[in-house]
This record gives C-alpha cells, structure tokens and sequence, in this order.
C-alpha cells in the first residue's frame, strides 16, 4: 500500500515548476517588432554614420528577450530574424541565425537584474549587438561570402553597438519621462 505521503510528493515532482509569464503581451511586442522592421527597412539607414545603420529590431528584440524566459526570447528573435532576410538580399538565414542567438544571450544575461537599470540594459544591448554582428558575417562567410573585409565590418559593429547603446538609453529615458508626467 502506498502512503499518502508518498502519492503526494510524487505527484508534486513530477511537475515542473514554470515561473507566470511576466513579460510584455504579445500584441505589444508583435506591433514593436512591426514598426521596427518597417523603419529599418525604410527609414533608418538616413541615419548611418560611416556606414554603420543602428538597428532597431536589434533593439526591439533586446527589450523584448530581457523582460522573458530564453525560449520566448529565442521565438522573438527568430521571428525577428526572419523578417529581416525576407527582406534582405542574399543573407541566407544569416540575420535569423544571429538575431535569435542575440536573443537568447540578452534573455540570459538579464535573469540577474531587473529590467528598468538603464547602464546594464545599454551594456547588453551592446554585448548583443557585438554578438549578432560576430555570428551573421560568420555565418555569412560560411556561406560563401568574400573574405577579407573583417577590419572594416568590426568597425561598423563597433559603432553600431554605440548606435544600438545610446538609442535605448534615449529610449529608456523617454519612456520614464512619458510614465512620470502620467502619474
């Protein structure tokens, strides 16, 4: 005979524990990644400096993979990714390779501070930027594309990453300034 001890505790294991989903809802995060793309496939590359265009799904996904699990981050950032091959010419599955895989670092590298910190938010989002820009031409390179251009795309993922960095600051600071003035 089993004791109902027994029957409780293993009942009780053999459920896995799974934190409430605490991130943004889906239409929000779906109408961000929307507008982001839409921008960077139309408007963004006016504001390039020395070739180098600050991207704003990187961005999105960033602010999207720190507030979620590493699982949601990685759908958000293959998602992300796919929508910038579709629309770019001869990247393979390149931005979805590096884009998801930004995605779950960010996710990981934010479970031990809290969202709103404004100086670790920027870091990783430089960290990710400097990570997606290392696996797309990685992957690109695997693809065929010509060597010997390295020095001149670290470059532009170095400013690119101070591009990325300095927009979620602004970001950051304009969504306290619009939550401050609600209030």
């Amino acid at each position: 005979m089993i004791s109902a001890p027994s029957t409780a505790l293993s009942s009780f294991r053999s459920k896995p524990h799974e934190a409430p989903f605490a991130g943004p809802p889906w239409y929000a995060a779906a109408a961000w990644l929307a507008v982001a793309i839409v921008a960077q496939a139309t408007l963004v590359h006016a504001l390039a400096i020395r070739n180098a265009v600050p991207s704003f799904v990187l961005v999105v996904v960033v602010w999207y993979a720190i507030r979620v699990d590493a699982r949601r981050a990685a759908v958000y950032g293959l998602i992300a990714g796919l929508c910038e091959d579709a629309l770019s010419a001869g990247t393979g599955a390149a931005w979805m390779i590096a884009t998801c895989s930004s995605a779950v670092v960010a996710s990981m590298l934010s479970r031990g501070f809290f969202s709103d910190s404004i100086p670790l938010v920027s870091a990783v989002t430089v960290l990710a930027t400097l990570l997606r820009a290392l696996i797309f031409w990685t992957a690109m390179a695997l693809g065929g594309y010509p060597a010997g251009l390295g020095a001149m795309h670290l470059r532009e993922a170095l400013l690119e990453a101070l591009l990325n960095g300095a927009i979620v600051i602004v970001a950051m600071l304009a969504v306290r300034r619009f939550e401050a003035s609600r209030r």
